[in-house]
């Protein structure tokens, strides 16, 4: 099976499970708010953290059906997160991934609740029994554990709080590689972990799928660094230059775009090199140089 079409098989199979998960139960009048958490969980995307949970968790020797709800669960806390990123109070964007974004089309006090209601229903179902009939209940609490610490204050919250500090503010280089680690970088890395938590993993492979995560984190942040210089608006999905707009500090704004685009490839490379303790490394390597090339 080649990149594509594993990721396309990946993409298909959230999906499908995302569009059971975001419907109510019982429909009291409520169900607008099903409506504009579907709209944002729906509107594509690359679906790269869902396909990583499942991708380690099938080169550990697991079932990628137990992974599922976890992998589903891990992109609703994406979605929320970028839903909450678009408002008008954080980074006020109009378009995401080419559409109106959610407070565009649904209000921005719908859009708030969305989030929270995406971000909610991560939980409910990771911590689901009926969703979690092939793991441990030791598992599946470590698993939850791991999307609580990384979409926390400890991560992608605390990141997002030092990206608004930010802003109109010249960072160090280390600092912003902090902030990235944090906002960015932490949900990368929880893709890795749950599937080689769920996949039973060794613990030497848990590392190397740590350091896969924190390399391509690190270019995929870079490579949008650039994309919002160099990018076109139809196929990046949202308006150009905004980074610059909004006075944050960048990649490019720090190193320069030569150094960025070396960058990207180097960190592409050592994150195939870092997968050596699997057998099978699957399409992980082909994924990494494909991250140093996209342009959405």
């Amino acid at each position: 099976m080649t990149l594509n079409e594993r990721l396309a098989a990946y993409s298909k199979l959230t999906e499908q499970k995302l569009l059971e998960y975001i419907q109510p139960k019982e429909d009291k009048g409520q169900a607008v708010i099903f409506e504009a958490c579907r709209y944002s969980a729906m509107a594509g995307g690359k679906r790269l953290r869902p396909a990583l949970v499942l991708e380690f968790c099938r080169l550990s020797g697991g079932d990628i059906q137990a992974a599922l709800p976890f992998a589903c669960a891990l992109e609703m806390i994406h979605t929320y997160s970028l839903i909450h990123d678009d408002l008008p109070c954080m980074d006020n964007d109009d378009l995401r991934r080419g559409k109106p974004t959610n407070h565009k089309v649904y209000g921005e006090a719908t859009a708030v609740l969305a989030g929270d209601g995406l971000l909610n229903l991560a939980f409910e179902t990771a911590s689901d029994p009926e969703n979690t009939t092939l793991i441990s209940a030791e598992t599946q609490l470590k698993a939850i554990r791991v999307l609580s610490r990384a979409s926390g204050m400890e991560g992608m919250i605390g990141g997002q709080v030092l990206d608004m500090q930010a802003e109109e503010t010249q960072i160090s280089l280390e600092q912003l590689k902090t902030l990235q680690e944090l906002k960015t970088g932490a949900l990368i890395g929880a893709a890795a972990q749950l599937g080689c938590l769920i996949g039973g993993a060794s613990e030497e492979q848990t590392q190397a799928a740590l350091e896969y995560a924190r390399c391509i984190g690190l270019a995929f942040q870079i490579q949008d660094d650039i994309l919002d210089i160099e990018g076109d608006a139809e196929t990046f999905g949202k308006p150009i230059g905004s980074d610059a707009e909004n006075g944050k500090s960048t990649y490019p704004s720090l190193l320069g775009l030569k150094r960025c685009h070396a960058l990207v490839h180097e960190l592409s490379e050592q994150a195939a090199n870092a997968l050596t303790p699997f057998a099978d490394a699957g399409m992980l390597p082909e994924l990494a140089r494909s991250l140093a090339d996209r342009k959405n």
